[in-house]
């Protein structure tokens, strides 16, 4: 009786066992051939079945790293695992190898392929901007039309960005708009200014000056423009911005919010714009059409731009530290009573006008602030041309590199204008009066070069702008 019990008991035991044998090893399936950009991380989903249970999983890489992050489950006989590669730092092929065991210690192993390519660094823009977006430092993006940043929505541009603008004119031509409820949050810093230029200039990121344009050099593309809903004094409470075309009406700006925010602009210069998009109307560098006081406009460069360097149509933005180079028509240019400060800016070498500075069109009124700068007038036309209506104070300005034939024209005469302590230092032969007309001279004191005790404080052009590096602010 014992000895059957055993013999039962033996058998019982060896049937185990076989049913233990007869389970089949696991089974891995790898993912499809992925793709990843060099040092980005992806997630790979391999399937398994295990009939004796999931007990453990491994996992190796080539041309990267890679590392379990949903692992399978103890006991399971199916499941999903989860493995996160980070690609290396050559460009080619890669592999995950994920090996899964079972609770009987059996293996099984796949292997999913990569292809690792370069990082993209440059990408084409065009179409508006109709949702928040983000343009990322060490990247160039590529205007391919004009590009509106349309009413609700945001762009921001990170630091050391480029933002290049392919060739085009009349109805063709590139430009950045930001229209009226949108925002550009385009921050750069000192040591990464961000910069608008065309395509043809060959500068990547990290460099300040052009490899291989001249800084005379526009027209090459549009420009930037923002539009806001501040007031203006025009013929209507809100009109449509010139460059742009009346059936886009994304053109349009001027409002009665006057401390309206269309976003911070920051260590941004702008260069070779200007393209001509209609007889005689160019894209002005940076326009600002009833851009309201909640906007921040601070350390901006204008280099080479067709038209106007800076033009302000109404609004009451103010603008700090500005720097206007080479301007192939006025530097700087105010109409439709614009409302707002200018403080420390430079203007160097512009074609036509230093200042023209344009009163209301319509019937309100609002006083605009020019204070803080050193014009090198060069080879412009003139110094300022003012309107019987244009409604500013000027002070604390220097002239400098005057020339026979340029003038402060006229003092307004619509409104109480304050001129004050200017300074210009004034070619042999010549007189203030010979410069500063209709009275002006009285708030003008000639001072050798070099000698002025008043003008631009140049510190903060250096380092981001293409003048300063290059050397052409050097002895202001």
């Amino acid at each position: 009786m014992l000895t059957l019990i055993a013999t039962i008991a033996i058998l019982t035991s060896c049937k185990k066992d076989e049913n233990n044998d007869t389970k089949q090893a696991p089974k891995v399936s790898a993912p499809a051939a992925t793709n990843a950009t060099i040092g980005e991380s992806v997630e790979l989903s391999f399937a398994f079945t295990a009939e004796a249970g999931f007990k453990s999983s491994a996992v190796a890489a080539t041309n990267g790293t890679a590392a379990v992050k949903t692992d399978g489950t103890a006991g399971a006989t199916s499941g999903t695992i989860v493995v996160t590669y980070t690609a290396g730092s050559a460009t080619g092929a890669g592999s995950v190898s994920l090996t899964v065991m079972d609770n009987n210690n059996q293996t099984d192993d796949a292997t999913a392929v990569m292809n690792v390519a370069a990082e993209q660094t440059t990408f084409n823009v065009n179409g508006n901007i109709t949702e928040n977006t983000t343009w990322e430092t060490g990247k160039v993006y590529v205007l391919q039309t004009r590009v509106t940043v349309v009413s609700g929505v945001t762009l921001t541009i990170e630091p050391g960005v480029i933002v290049k603008g392919e060739a085009g004119t009349g109805p063709n031509a590139t430009a950045l708009l930001v229209a009226r409820g949108g925002k550009l949050m385009a921050e750069g810093t000192a040591s990464a200014p961000i910069i608008f230029t065309s395509v043809a200039d060959e500068i990547i990121p990290g460099q300040i000056e052009s490899p291989n344009l001249e800084p005379t050099l526009n027209g090459l593309w549009g420009g930037l423009i923002v539009l806001g809903n501040a007031h203006i004094s025009a013929d209507a409470e809100s009109v449509q911005i010139e460059g742009i075309p009346p059936s886009d009406p994304n053109g349009l700006y001027g409002g009665t919010n006057d401390a309206d925010n269309s976003g911070v602009i920051k260590y941004v210069s702008i260069r070779h714009g200007g393209t001509n998009i209609g007889e005689g109307n160019e894209i002005n560098g940076l326009t600002l059409g009833g851009v309201g006081s909640g906007t921040v406009i601070e350390n901006v460069e204008i280099v080479a731009n067709q038209d106007d360097g800076v033009e302000w149509f109404g609004g009451f933005v103010n603008v700090k530290n500005l720097l206007v180079w080479n301007a192939g028509d006025d530097a700087v240019d105010t109409d439709q009573a614009w409302g707002g400060t200018l403080d420390n800016f430079i203007v160097v070498n512009p074609s036509d006008e230093c200042f023209e500075l344009d009163g209301g069109e319509g019937e309100s009124a609002a006083k605009q602030t020019i204070k803080n700068g050193t014009v090198l007038a060069m080879d412009a036309d003139g110094l300022v041309d003012n309107d019987p209506n244009s409604y500013v104070d000027m002070m604390n300005i220097y002239f400098t590199d005057l020339k026979q034939g340029q003038d402060f024209d006229e003092v307004p005469t619509d409104f109480v204008c304050v001129f004050s302590n200017l300074q210009a230092t004034i070619p042999d032969g010549l007189t203030v009066a010979d410069f500063f007309k209709d009275g002006s001279d009285a708030a003008v004191t000639a001072v050798a070069a070099g000698a002025n005790t008043v003008g631009a404080d140049a510190s903060k052009f250096q380092g981001w702008t293409w003048a300063g590096a290059s050397g052409n602010l050097n002895g202001l």
